[in-house]
């Protein structure tokens, strides 16, 4: 038994450190482990017939690291700061609304020399609940063009709800 928590142990750090390195080597935004325990900004539901319905019709939560939430909470965000939507089918049940199959994990983190060129942001996307299936293929500019609108704050979306 400890043995095999041994060797799941190993390949999680070897997948992480992976994943980490691709990164580093410049092929985009690191998975952002353990995000569903950092602070949970929004959750939002885009229906069908919404201007993002394809791709991003689905119910979407959205997490801030520590650094992000103080940038959302100052209106300014540091280089670290990590903002990650977590995208998500959603199924219509006995007058509730059920979460599906994730469909995507998009995640924006602020480096503002490495990302000049896109607001100091750097954009990715994960495909379902793969962790090295990338979905973005620009360096994050298409990401950048929807989130131009909002450089007063940085071009974020979200804000601090107390």
């Amino acid at each position: 038994m400890k043995k095999s928590i041994s060797l799941g142990m190993a390949g999680l750090l070897f997948t992480t450190s992976l994943t980490s390195l691709a990164a580093e080597n410049g092929k985009g935004v690191p998975y952002p482990e353990g995000y569903r325990n950092w602070l949970h900004v929004k959750s939002m539901l885009i229906q069908p017939g919404h201007a993002l319905e394809n791709p991003f019709q689905g119910l979407h939560h959205v997490y801030a690291n520590k650094q992000a939430e103080k940038g959302l909470k100052e209106g300014k965000y540091a280089d670290g700061s990590v903002l990650v939507f977590d995208l998500l089918q959603y199924q219509e049940q006995d007058k509730t609304i059920q979460e599906g199959e994730r469909k995507l994990v998009g995640v924006m983190v602020k480096d503002a020399k490495k990302y000049a060129a896109t607001g100091g942001w750097g954009f990715e996307g994960f495909a379902g609940n793969s962790k090295t299936e990338r979905l973005t293929n620009d360096g994050g500019k298409s990401c950048f063009g929807c989130h131009e609108p909002q450089k007063d704050s940085d071009y974020v979306y979200s804000k601090y709800r107390p």
